[in-house]
């Protein structure tokens, strides 16, 4: 953990809590490997004993997808509500259109395909405004690495909690597509 400020990705937040074999996203969570679920779930219990503080999105969206994917007692969105329990929680203003995605400026919504995390984006990009700094902290989803040239020209860094197993999936991804 290397900053004061995060947006989580939610598929930490799944992964962590499917390192309890009882959880009821065990069976459908990424990475499947025990050791890596056990990598993110201890990047999580560091987080949530930190002061470190978490940053979502006014409309709540970001927190409403942690909802839809993880059930309440799963260990990730405990962690979410402790954060607001002990006031550790930035709300930062952000954009919707019509069909409730987040709204980017034109070179970020070509390269963001998917519009889920364009709100991650958007959660980022206003909390390096209002009060820097702030990371967006991903396990295993493999599309951050096509963005991260685009995320980083706009000061936005990707901590990659499992970086040597998502990268590899990545290049995997890339060689499958030539």
């Amino acid at each position: 953990m290397q900053c004061e400020r995060y947006v989580i990705d939610t598929n930490i937040l799944i992964a962590a809590s499917a390192a309890n074999p009882d959880s009821s996203v065990s069976n459908d969570a990424t990475p499947e490997d025990p050791a890596l679920r056990l990598q993110v779930l201890e990047w999580l219990i560091a987080f949530d004993s930190s002061t470190t503080r978490l940053v979502l999105d006014g409309p709540g969206k970001i927190w409403e997808e942690y909802q839809n994917k993880l059930g309440f007692n799963d260990y990730g969105r405990q962690v979410i509500m402790h954060k607001w329990s002990t006031a550790a929680v930035d709300n930062v203003k952000v954009a919707y259109d019509e069909n409730g995605h987040a709204v980017l400026e034109e070179s970020l919504a070509l390269i963001i395909h998917d519009l889920s995390d364009r709100k991650m984006v958007a959660v980022v990009l206003e909390a390096l405004k209002t009060c820097p700094p702030c990371v967006l902290a991903n396990a295993s989803d493999t599309d951050w690495y096509d963005w991260q040239e685009t995320l980083a020209e706009n000061g936005i860094e990707v901590e990659q909690i499992i970086h040597e197993w998502a990268h590899a999936k990545w290049l995997e991804k890339k060689a499958r597509e030539k």
